[in-house]
């Protein structure tokens, strides 16, 4: 049972059905405008991956292309891009990391809080 989009022209609104059978002809209707002037999208997919796979893909040298260590942007893109490689549940944990060491190195700093009397032993 395949799930289709289409775009509204008339209103430019997003909708999906669900196609039961496949016979007779379907006339999709926007459910927002009730227009008949629908465009069908493409649909992105995805496709299985063995683990083995996604770490080859890691370990490929071409995947540090751009990378630059000194600049947290950068660091925080390619973390991300080998979050989504280990998947969603990983890649959700990744993209909160991500985030907070960008903000730490703009100068936002998670965790920069220093309470009075915490310094260390050189402060002093």
């Amino acid at each position: 049972m395949p799930i289709y989009e289409y775009v509204c022209h008339k209103c430019r609104r997003k909708m999906s059905f669900l196609v039961l059978s496949s016979a007779g002809a379907f006339r999709p209707e926007c459910k927002f405008c009730k227009s008949a002037d629908l465009e069908q999208l493409f649909s992105r997919f995805a496709t299985p991956r063995s683990e083995e796979s996604r770490l080859e893909s890691m370990a490929d040298p071409s995947s540090f292309a751009g990378l630059d260590e000194n600049d947290p942007g950068s660091v925080a893109r390619w973390v991300k891009k080998m979050g989504k490689e280990m998947g969603e549940d990983f890649g959700e944990n990744v993209d909160q990391l991500a985030e907070e060491a960008a903000q730490e190195a703009a100068g936002g700093g998670v965790g920069e809080e220093e309470t009075p009397g915490t310094g260390t032993s050189d402060e002093l």
